[in-house]
């Protein structure tokens, strides 16, 4: 945990926990966000709740409604399951799983990432640059292989959870989305334009950005996050048939966005924290103008 440094006696000093405003303390509830010393932090999925939240109680001599509302850490609404979207994008790359294993390679090549290229199965040249900028997001839900598709669905799950809990839906959808893009475009970028790539790595990759970002903002030991990152990225860049410029992107893209939305100052949060998706999206429209530019 980070400790202020010591500062002269005229220096900001943290504010006072609601319950006993004599202690100085730089936590607050992750719900009403009113400081609150150890004392009174009461442990909650994510982050800490205060007393009065945690027993459901938000008026009194608390701050006014529209402030004691229940929010996420990131300032969304709190939902009744925490694990609904996580649970629904699972769903959906399951099925579309399925219909690959049932339609057979047509349907994936009429889906998956590539730049530009002929393709034998469909008869024709195909690809971002032909005009299909829709394989950008739809390849985000395609994948090559039972243990593709395990792989990416358990970690999915195990860092999709926390993250929704923690943003809200609308956030956690908008990093989601954003993060699988940006893989999308830098993946365009760069690789061979007759590569094909599929996955939701990307997008997953993205959470792992903003991850870390919630390890930083709970002031958690960001040594576990740190350790797992490196191992992913050991095999993005050693086991062969992995498109390592999807996992690139949308750790950057994630990263981003993962911290405006988890530090950004409350009196701007929305601004802040949707204008972050903005530029992601803008750099993902600009990097595939360029590509397209290229190979047409």
């Amino acid at each position: 945990m980070d400790h202020a440094a010591a500062g002269p006696p005229d220096a900001r000093s943290l504010p006072g926990c609601y319950r006993h405003p004599d202690r100085e303390t730089g936590i607050r509830c992750t719900r009403c966000e009113r400081p609150i010393c150890p004392d009174c932090m009461v442990n909650a999925s994510v982050g800490f709740h205060c007393p009065d939240c945690a027993a459901g109680r938000t008026g009194g001599s608390g701050p006014a409604p529209a402030a004691s509302r229940p929010r996420t850490l990131a300032g969304g609404a709190i939902a009744d399951d925490p694990r609904l979207v996580t649970k629904v994008l699972i769903g959906v790359n399951l099925f579309l799983f399925l219909v690959q294993l049932s339609v057979g390679d047509r349907f994936t090549n009429h889906l998956e990432m590539i730049g530009r290229a002929y393709v034998p199965l469909l008869g024709s040249v195909e690809g971002v640059a032909e005009g299909q900028w829709y394989r950008l997001l739809t390849a985000m839900f395609l994948h090559g292989s039972y243990m593709h598709i395990l792989f990416n669905m358990l970690s999915l799950w195990w860092l999709g959870g926390p993250l929704e809990g923690a943003l809200g839906r609308v956030r956690y959808l908008a990093l989601y989305f954003c993060s699988g893009l940006a893989g999308s475009a830098l993946t365009y970028l760069i690789a061979e334009p007759n590569q094909p790539s599929l996955g939701a790595s990307g997008a997953i990759f993205g959470l792992f950005g903003a991850t870390a970002a919630l390890v930083r903002r709970l002031n958690a030991d960001m040594r576990p996050v740190v350790i797992l990152l490196v191992i992913n990225l050991v095999f993005t860049f050693t086991w062969a048939n992995i498109a390592w410029q999807a996992h690139v992107g949308g750790l950057v893209g994630g990263a981003v966005i993962g911290y405006a939305m988890l530090h950004a100052p409350r009196e701007r949060r929305a601004l802040v924290q949707y204008g972050a998706c903005a530029l992601v999206l803008v750099a993902v429209v600009a990097l595939t103008l360029v590509r397209t530019a290229q190979l047409t």
